[in-house]
Formats: structure tokens, sequence, C-alpha cells
């Protein structure tokens, strides 16, 4: 095999995402041939070189696995949390391979989510630069006008920057809530949440129904398949 960047190697053996790699460079738990990485644009030969993380040796390539995972609600888009709550680890207790979930759902949200042990795909699909779209079914307090619906289109002013969707279509009104149909190209924290409240609607249920050219389909809460 060639000479390849450290952090790239970790991507692409499944042990964390090419960000998460760097941080474990940045950190110093990478060592290759019993010295440690210092820099991030360190080479190194996965079949000549001795390569560990925090003491581990990292062993030859896994198969790219990809998951698209039901996420129910109650569970943390997270591989392990020290208070002890639910993740969405629970759900895969029969995976044997090291898996991480590309972007995040809210506790409280539910859908579509992927996880996989790919490190270049999880960075094309999570990278702000590639701007895949993302589809939700929003449940909101009130019925939007159309004007306000326009506005989250033409953009919004966030605690951290403007933001705005690629279209928002009101589904179906009640009396007191109503469900649209937003479609995003960012990943922020919170963001469809805090972009129906610069509006003045208080999200009630968020669900992902679509990741790119990726569709939840008629997957059952808490079930997976591989794509």
């Amino acid at each position: 095999m060639a000479l390849e960047r450290i952090q790239k190697i970790l991507a692409k053996t499944g042990i964390a995402s090419r960000r998460e790699a760097e941080r474990m460079v940045i950190e110093g738990r990478v060592t290759v041939n019993g010295r440690v990485v210092e820099t991030l644009g360190f080479k190194a030969d996965l079949s000549k070189d001795h390569i560990k993380v925090d003491g581990k040796r990292v062993k030859d390539f896994e198969p790219k696995i990809i998951l698209l995972l039901n996420k129910p609600r109650g569970y943390l888009s997270t591989v392990k949390d020290p208070k002890g709550r639910p993740t969405i680890m629970d759900l895969l207790e029969n995976i044997k391979w090291r898996i991480y979930p590309v972007g995040r759902l809210d506790f409280d949200a539910e859908g579509l989510l992927l996880l996989t042990n790919d490190g270049d795909l999880a960075h094309l699909l999570s990278h702000p630069r590639f701007s895949i779209p993302k589809t939700y079914l929003v449940k909101v307090a009130g019925v939007p006008e159309e004007k306000k619906l326009t506005r989250l289109e033409r953009g919004v002013m966030l605690e951290d920057g403007e933001t705005k969707a690629v279209s928002c279509s009101l589904l179906r009104q009640r009396e007191k809530n109503s469900w649209i149909r937003v479609v995003v190209t960012e990943g922020r924290n919170r963001l469809v949440k805090r972009m129906f409240s610069a509006i003045g609607h208080t999200v009630l249920k968020l669900k992902r129904i679509e990741y790119g050219p990726i569709q939840l389909g008629d997957l059952s809460f808490g079930q997976f398949r591989y794509l």
C-alpha cells in the first residue's frame, strides 16, 4: 500500500471519522512504530507500519458498512453517553463492526439516521461544503402563514449566523398545530427547531425522512437495514 495521511488511514479502517481522527492525532493518542504522531500531515503505510490508537493496534481494513436506522425518540445519536442515557448503539447490539453516526438527531427527534465505519463517506455526507439535502417532517404549534414559510426559504438570522431552507411547504393543518415539510442542507445543532422558533412556532415533533437520495421508507422504529 502507498503512504497515506494518518487521519485518512484511521478513517478508512473505521476507527473514527476523519475529523475525529484528526482530534486523536492532536491529542497525542496515535503512535506509528512506537513514536507519537505530532502532525496531521504525517504519512504512514498500514501494510508496513505498526500503528496504534490509545495503545491498541490498528488492524487491517474492515469491510465498509453503512446502516440506515429508524431512530426512535428517547435515544442519543452517539456511541456512548457518560450519563448512561440510552443511545442508538443500544438498538445495534448485534453489530460487530465499529460504526458511528453520520450527523445527529436530537434526543427527542426521530427518523432516518445513517451509521458507517467509512470515514471518507461520513466526511462527504456531513461536511457543509457538499450541501447534502436533508428532508424533515415537522409538527409545529399553530399554523404558520405562507409569508413565514417564505421567510424561512429566504433566510432567517440565528444566534450563530444566517440560515435558510431549500424548501418549506405546509402539508396539513389543524386548529392548534400543523405539519410542515422542510429541506435544509446544513447540519447545525438543533437547526430546524431554531429556524421555526425564529418565526414564532415551537416544534412539537421532528422526523427526518430523507438524507440526500436515501429515503426512510417503511422501516419500523428501532429497526435498521444495510445499504
